[in-house]
C-alpha cells in the first residue's frame, strides 16, 4: 500500500510490514528534492503526475531478475496502478527519460525506449527544451519568480550540470538552507536522538548535513529524522 509519493520516480510503500522506499526501474525524472541541488524544469510536474497516478487505484510492484534493492537499500521495481505501468505513463507524457540501465534488470527496456521516443518525437515536456536532457541527467534549474519590479542583481549562480541521482531525499526548503549554512561554516552537531534533532531541525536533515547520523536514517534514504 502507498505510504506517500516522494518525487517523480520514487515512492514510499508499506511492504511486508515495513515502510520501504521504492526507486522506479529504468527511468529518471528531473530533481525536486535532492539535497544541495536546485529544482529542475518539469520536476514538479513529474512529481505531481506520479502522485496522481499512484494515489488512485490498486498499487502493484514487479521485480526484475537482478538485485531487488540498490546500495541504499531502496526497492527497485516496476510500478503499476490497476495494471497500468506508471513508468510507461511518465515516459509517454515526456516527464521521464530512460536511465540507469543495468543488466539483468532490463525486462522492459525496449518498450520504455519506444515510449520515450514517442514523447521525444512530439517534443513533450522535457523534450521541448533543446539540450535539457543529457546522458547524465537534466541540465538547468527553475528560475525563481521575482515579486518586485527591480532587476535582480544578486541571483544565485547557475548550477552546473548535476550528476545522475543515486538516492532521493525529501528536505524542505528551510532545512536545505540550514544544511547549506551549517556545512559552509564547518560546524559539527550531535544529537542523542531524532526527538532532540527535530527541536532544531523540525523536518530532519540530509546526509550532507553535519548533524546527520546514519543510525537516525532508518529507511536508508539518506535523510535522517524526516517526519
Amino acid at each position: 500500500t502507498l505510504d506517500r509519493a516522494v518525487d517523480g520516480d520514487t515512492i514510499k510503500v508499506s511492504y511486508n510490514g515495513n515502510v520501504d522506499t521504492v526507486r522506479y526501474l529504468l527511468i529518471d525524472t528531473p530533481e525536486t528534492k535532492k539535497p544541495n541541488s536546485c529544482v529542475q524544469p518539469y520536476g514538479e510536474d513529474a512529481s505531481k503526475r506520479n502522485k496522481e497516478l499512484v494515489s488512485n487505484g490498486k498499487l502493484q510492484l514487479e521485480f526484475d531478475k537482478g538485485d531487488g534493492r540498490d546500495k541504499y537499500g531502496r526497492l527497485l521495481a516496476y510500478v503499476y496502478v490497476d495494471g497500468k505501468s506508471v513508468q510507461e505513463t511518465l515516459l509517454k507524457e515526456g516527464l521521464a527519460r530512460v536511465a540507469y540501465v543495468y543488466e539483468p534488470n532490463t525486462k522492459y527496456i525496449d518498450q520504455f525506449k519506444k515510449d520515450e521516443q514517442e514523447a521525444k518525437t512530439e517534443k513533450l515536456s522535457i523534450w521541448s527544451k533543446n539540450g535539457y536532457v543529457t546522458d547524465r541527467g537534466f541540465s538547468g534549474c527553475v528560475k525563481e519568480k521575482n515579486t518586485s519590479v527591480k532587476i535582480e542583481t544578486t541571483s544565485k549562480p547557475a548550477a552546473t550540470e548535476p550528476t545522475a541521482p543515486k538516492a532521493s531525499s525529501e528536505p524542505s526548503t528551510t532545512t536545505e538552507n540550514e544544511a547549506s549554512s551549517a556545512s559552509s561554516t564547518g560546524e559539527t552537531e550531535t544529537f542523542k536522538n531524532c526527538t532532540e534533532l527535530r527541536k532544531k531541525y523540525p523536518n530532519g536533515v540530509p546526509s550532507s548535513h553535519p548533524a546527520y547520523q546514519s543510525k537516525m536514517d532508518r529507511d536508508h534514504d539518506n535523510y535522517a529524522c524526516e517526519r
